[in-house]
């Protein structure tokens, strides 16, 4: 298993990746609109300023997660990962507030776009680089279960298809002269970007309120868990969490009171391996209880359902 510090050290790279594709993409996009003066792709370059600040609070929040528990955080910092989801998704709604802002005020003074073709070149680049990196975010935030690039990537992947609403509303501009579209694209890129900000906020706001694992992931535990029970031994009150990169699972085991505390703390031993070996970056909480003793089953109110034999 890839200790904290490793662990870290791989994240934090692909933060640096992500704000070197957004300078770059800046600089590109802002050449594009200067070229051309299209409010369209001025409200391209406005998302990738987005993109170069919730870069850097990605990286600040990886950072933060990868810390280890202390007196004050004895279940370590992982949440920090939900806000940077949270501050990329109020940021987005910033953008989409200047974006619209900017598009209201070119309908109501048209002005004509140039040079359109070299604008729309560069823009096309800069959607390449940003497509390169949001796959490689995504890819390492699945592997590394991590909110904050998976947040970033898909971000940066909204960037792309705007860019493409962008370049194909720019270019019917330029075959058909109809200047008003220029803006009606850009309002469409800031109405885009505040349906992706609300995602982002929802998202972060479910995993801050301990969200359960995925149905699927869920399914399986209770499957493994199930292998391990017998005539004698059974499960109940099994739970799951989320805290950004860290999974957390809680369950009572119930056994024969007359066993020993060597004969319970093998089976113990036995299950917490096997959910280890399933699931990375899991911590697990169990709880013995007599199988005969009636409180043992009056201590909980929600589960994840056992399957049925």
């Amino acid at each position: 298993m890839t200790s904290p510090p490793t662990a870290a050290r791989n994240l934090a790279r692909f933060a640096w990746l992500a704000i070197a594709a957004a300078i770059a993409t800046i600089a590109l996009k802002t050449g594009a609109w200067y070229v051309t003066g299209s409010v369209g792709l001025l409200s391209d370059a406005a998302e990738s300023l987005v993109n170069l600040v919730a870069a850097v609070v990605a990286l600040v929040a990886l950072q933060v997660a990868a810390l280890p528990a202390d007196k004050n955080h004895q279940f370590g910092h992982a949440k920090a990962e939900y806000f940077s989801a949270a501050s990329e998704g109020i940021m987005i709604f910033v953008a989409a507030l200047f974006i619209i802002g900017a598009a209201l005020e070119r309908v109501i003074h048209p002005a004509p776009v140039d040079n359109i073709e070299i604008g729309l070149v560069i823009s096309v680049i800069a959607s390449v680089i940003n497509a390169a990196v949001a796959f490689v975010l995504l890819r390492a935030g699945r592997k590394y279960r991590s909110h904050t690039l998976i947040g970033d990537g898909k971000h940066l992947l909204t960037d792309v298809w705007t860019t493409v609403g962008v370049v194909l509303g720019v270019g019917v501009v330029a075959l058909t002269g109809w200047h008003i579209l220029d803006p009606i694209v850009a309002l469409a890129v800031g109405i885009n970007i505040i349906i992706v900000g609300w995602r982002l906020l929802t998202e972060s706001m479910s995993g801050l309120m301990d969200v359960s694992w995925p149905k699927e992931d869920n399914a399986r535990l209770a499957r493994l868990i199930r292998e391990h029970t017998t005539q004698d031994v059974d499960v109940h009150a099994l739970r799951t969490r989320e805290a950004g990169h860290r999974r957390y699972v809680e369950f009572h085991i119930l056994v024969p009171g007359a066993w020993n505390v060597q004969q319970a703390h093998d089976l113990v031993e036995e299950m917490e391996t096997a959910i280890r070996e399933a699931f990375e970056g899991v911590t697990i909480s169990t709880h013995l209880e007599p199988r005969e003793d009636p409180r043992s089953y009056s201590d909980f109110e929600t589960e994840v359902a056992l399957p049925v034999d």
